[in-house]
């Protein structure tokens, strides 16, 4: 487990530059005393493990910008892929109030040796569209929800994707979750498109921190959404419903959502996925989020097993 005695370690994200295992996360100064307050103080730490069990943490990979930047509050939840010019990019989610209103825009930095990283100059690099996607001025949730983006290559091709945790314009608000989605010929110059989803009836207001694999053959979206912000059908089905699995018809959509299925409860959010390099097994692992009294707990847990067992993924908890 990776944990920080004076910071609250919450979203996280996981990268295998063949040696060594990296650990991005998500953290904030327990000095804070209320863990609501560690979103808007969040910088993006760094540790490396040999086994995915032990880590040692290293120089913290980025903190937010001075103003004025798009990243100038807070720097949120990304992902990283080693692009095809040898560079590892870090994609990742600035945050700015204007207005009073929360506007979240995705940029990138860019590491040759995964420790040092150096902001691009043309960030950001991707906003919301206003012909597909709901804007701050138009929300019911006080912002704009344009986050934690899980980048892929194409399966298909040379390119790249890149999806995105986005509103759809219509339709109920705790229903409009979608996948949001752009795509890169080379990582640095992107086009938005139309979501890989639609809202739906037993849906979610918001669908976090999405990653996508094939497991078995089947490709697989996960993604988080807490009770609160899931639709009053989906929380009567699940009440306790926050790490979900939704199968695909491919690793680009689309993404059934209404067929999606809890990983796990509330005790746990962020589930992310991994192929160990000896043997290829693929491995879960989650933040601890909260404990019986319904507090923040933070930190990240051991490596546990996931199995198919139908056509549902299925953890294997301790």
């Amino acid at each position: 487990m990776f944990d920080l005695p004076d910071s609250w370690v919450w979203d996280f994200w996981l990268a295998d530059d063949g040696e060594r295992y990296h650990l991005f996360f998500l953290y904030a100064s327990r000095a804070l005393h209320d863990p609501d307050r560690r979103h808007l103080r969040a910088s993006i730490g760094h540790a490396v493990s040999d086994d995915l069990v032990s880590w040692t943490r290293v120089a913290d990979a980025l903190v937010r910008a001075d103003a004025p930047a798009f990243d100038e509050t807070a720097t949120w939840t990304g992902s990283v892929v080693r692009g095809d010019d040898g560079l590892w990019y870090l994609f990742y989610t600035g945050v700015r109030f204007e207005d009073g209103r929360n506007v979240q825009r995705l940029g990138y930095a860019t590491s040759t040796d995964l420790m040092t990283w150096h902001r691009a100059p043309d960030n950001p690099v991707v906003e919301s569209d206003p012909r597909w996607y709901e804007l701050a001025g138009n929300s019911p949730w006080n912002e704009e929800t344009r986050r934690d983006p899980w980048v892929f290559r194409d399966p298909d091709g040379d390119g790249w994707h890149l999806l995105v945790t986005a509103r759809a314009t219509e339709g109920e608000s705790l229903t409009r979750g979608v996948v949001g989605h752009a795509v890169s010929p080379d990582l640095r110059s992107w086009r938005v498109l139309p979501p890989l989803s639609e809202p739906v009836e037993n849906g979610f207001g918001q669908l976090e921190v999405m990653q996508v694999e094939e497991i078995d053959g089947r490709p697989v979206l996960l993604f988080v959404c807490l009770p609160p912000q899931a639709s009053e059908r989906r929380r009567a089905q699940y009440p306790r419903g926050a790490i979900w699995a939704a199968p695909a018809d491919s690793l680009t959509g689309p993404y059934r959502i209404d067929e999606a299925y809890p990983l796990a409860d509330d005790d746990l959010y962020v589930g992310r996925l991994l192929r160990r390099r000896d043997d290829g097994a693929w491995l879960f692992f989650a933040f601890r989020h909260m404990d019986a009294d319904g507090e923040l707990v933070g930190g990240v847990t051991d490596p546990m097993p996931v199995a198919s067992q139908g056509d549902r993924l299925v953890v294997q908890r301790p």
